[in-house]
């Protein structure tokens, strides 16, 4: 398995051959609403866009999960998977092969790779968007993506993870209290899927954050705090933190 951290919530992922481009923002800003006074991202460096994908997955249909500027550029002709939220973005901006899946559907890329969604962060008071769990059907290798930090008990089901991706800082607002939730919760997905490896997403990268939100953010625990949590729990779970835009391969071997 081969992994590039692109910053924010975007990563390359190659497995069972296929390569899959997850929440990408390579372009531009990432503004939500048009509103960049409440919160503006700015790239540090510019991340060119990839030609050789294969498919692309969106867990959300917000703008740091489903950013239009840069679907805008990529393939319209690629097969993208998301929720129903992001299937509605892109649709609207002419891609044609489009899948939209509930929680629990499954998606087959030929016989290669199978893409399951599960429930992942709410959206609003009636919206639950997705997180993803992606299959090797040649070695049985699992990954597990969800951007937020909201790990829906159903996970408890599915067996043993050999990678997870997620936060593990939490990032919490006043009033609202965390709506990126990593330590604990990491913690706590950690103890159920038994992954080999984990790594952050969400809160780092080359970018700079700007907004009325930005200044009431706050951050609370770290990389080596999680690792802390975790020796303290007796897991053996190995903590990556990638440098962005440089492919790493993870060893995987079946538990």
């Amino acid at each position: 398995m081969r992994l590039t951290y692109l910053d924010s919530n975007s990563w390359s992922i190659e497995i069972a051959g296929v390569k899959v481009l997850l929440d990408p923002w390579l372009v531009g800003s990432l503004v939500f609403g048009n509103l960049p006074w409440l919160f503006k991202g700015t790239r540090r460096k510019s991340r060119s866009i990839p030609t050789d994908i294969d498919l692309i997955l969106l867990s959300q249909g917000l703008e740091d999960h489903a950013h239009p500027p840069t679907l805008e550029q990529l393939n319209r002709s690629l097969p993208v998977v998301g929720s129903a939220n992001a299937a509605n973005v892109v649709e609207k901006l002419g891609y044609t092969d489009v899948t939209a899946l509930s929680h629990r559907q499954i998606y087959t890329f030929g016989d290669r790779l199978q893409i399951q969604a599960v429930p992942g962060s709410p959206i609003g008071p009636t919206t639950v968007e997705n997180g993803y769990v992606l299959t090797d059907l040649q070695t049985g290798t699992r990954l597990y993506y969800e951007p937020h930090g909201y790990h829906d008990a159903f996970l408890k089901e599915i067996g043993s993870i050999d990678v997870v991706i997620t936060p593990i800082v939490n990032l919490e607002l006043p009033l609202v209290g965390a709506f990126i939730k990593g330590q604990q919760s990491a913690l706590e997905v950690v103890k159920w899927l038994k992954p080999t490896y984990i790594l952050p997403t969400a809160a780092g990268g080359d970018v700079d954050f700007e907004g009325l939100l930005i200044s009431i953010l706050r951050a609370s625990g770290t990389t080596d705090t999680f690792r802390t949590l975790l020796a303290q729990n007796d897991l053996n779970t190995e903590v990556i933190d990638p440098p962005p835009g440089e492919p790493i391969e993870l060893e995987v071997r079946r538990r």
